[in-house]
């Protein structure tokens, strides 16, 4: 009964238009208020506790570093790189457009920063060499939810916050999939675009210019690969690793690039003050949203009626696919994370899905949520950009959709996807 409670007020608060952690927080509050008012001077401790982590000091670091690498010129950087690694199949920009994505998800963590950073840059550019305006901004939203699945990724940190399960391995657990999403989108494109005859003629390769390129961006392509390693072998934390990367920007920007200034430096802490404290405060009204139903054994109650119906794994499996789909079409990353773990992990233990594997399902199923309508924060960026209406985007990014798809079948039904790489680093799940 009261999650049945908190979902309809959470409901009909964001349908009336009320911010998303004050319709989290007034749901919370309210029911509070009329059924344990007794409770009401705990809940500030509550809020409090949910939102001070440890863990949590990544985020924003990681958000600060991505956002410095935009203002340092990276995104063109990364563009020509990628340029140059598609020419031996002869590809196009859009090959570049989802490879750039592998590249940039990993440094920012960000799926809205990659579509954002991206594709302000490659939509108008991709139109302007004949790609239709529904496949350039399509192509760019969906191959961007490789950021929050390749490490470093910002809900892997969060999922790590609720379960307990170390970043490292959560970020290992990632990787493949994330990179499969990745090799599975570049061959749709092939495909499309050799159909359509997208694909550009080629000029004499020009060799001076690739290698001063390659070694350009060599620095900054190589960073989150650096972080993700030092992370997971144990060499500093998750934490540590964002203050250093911090650092590197810094030094990349002001000394390499030359192109980051002082008010881009500003410019990039007032994005990150504006995205971290956004999801900090939602954080914090979640955990007052998972504290009552903990209270209520919502989790256990929830798992007990799954388990009832005594259906095969393959089922129950299905049946999780299909309700993270779902509520990824309504609900924002960090609240599904937030509000959904407490309920879904017992279910997941009970069947043999280990952290690490449960982890990587629930992230690859809500980024597809980024791109399906009608929250789809990614749809709503690249509206921003391109001015296309939000369905038609969707209906661009369907193709590539599917391999998010296939790819979340692969990991839900074969675990060496998630678990091996964990494993190979002698984490215990």
């Amino acid at each position: 009964m009261i999650m049945v409670y908190l979902l309809a007020v959470l409901i009909l608060l964001a349908v009336i238009g009320v911010p998303l952690a004050v319709a989290i927080g007034g749901s919370c509050i309210s029911y509070v208020a009329l059924n344990a008012p007794n409770l009401t001077a705990m809940l500030p401790q509550r809020i409090w506790s949910g939102s001070f982590s440890y863990v949590l000091v990544a985020m924003p670091l990681f958000i600060f570093m991505g956002e410095l690498m935009n203002e340092s010129g990276l995104t063109e950087q990364l563009i020509d790189f990628c340029m140059y690694l598609v020419r031996p199949i002869r590809g196009g920009l859009g090959e570049v457009n989802i490879i750039a994505s592998m590249i940039f998800g990993g440094i920012s963590g960000s799926s809205v920063a990659d579509t954002s950073a991206l594709g302000s840059v490659l939509i108008p550019e991709m139109e302007k060499r004949g790609y239709s305006p529904e496949f350039s901004a399509g192509i760019t939203v969906a191959s961007s939810t490789m950021g929050m699945v390749i490490p470093p990724s910002i809900p892997m940190i969060m999922f790590s916050m609720i379960t307990g399960a170390s970043v490292g391995a959560l970020f290992m657990a990632g990787a493949i999939p994330g990179l499969l999403v990745g090799v599975l989108q570049c061959i749709v494109c092939y495909v499309i675009s050799k159909k359509r005859g997208y694909h550009p003629v080629l000029d004499k390769l020009n060799v001076h210019a690739m290698i001063s390129t390659l070694v350009g961006s060599f620095p900054a392509v190589i960073m989150p690969v650096i972080m993700v390693l030092a992370i997971s072998f144990g060499i500093c934390t998750a934490s540590e690793a964002g203050a250093v990367a911090v650092f590197y920007s810094l030094i990349l920007g002001l000394f390499l690039y030359r192109k980051l200034t002082l008010k881009g430096v500003i410019r990039a802490l007032r994005k990150t003050f504006v995205s971290s404290s956004s999801i900090t405060v939602i954080i914090g009204f979640s955990t007052i949203f998972t504290w009552l139903m903990t209270m209520q054994q919502v989790p256990q109650t929830v798992a007990a009626i799954f388990l009832s119906w005594n259906l095969p794994k393959w089922a129950m499996l299905l049946i999780l696919d299909a309700l993270i789909l779902f509520l990824g079409t309504f609900i924002d990353v960090s609240p599904a994370i937030l509000m959904l773990t407490p309920i879904l992990l017992p279910i997941m233990r009970a069947i043999g899905v280990n952290d690490w594997q449960f982890g990587a399902i629930f992230i690859i199923g809500l980024a597809i949520g980024l791109v399906t309508p009608p929250v789809g924060m990614c749809l709503n960026v690249c509206n921003k950009i391109n001015k296309m209406s939000v369905i038609d985007i969707a209906k661009g990014a369907l193709p590539f959709i599917a391999c998010n798809i296939a790819v979340l079948l692969a990991t839900t039904f074969i675990p060496a996807l998630s678990n091996w790489l964990p494993t190979l680093m002698n984490y215990q799940p």
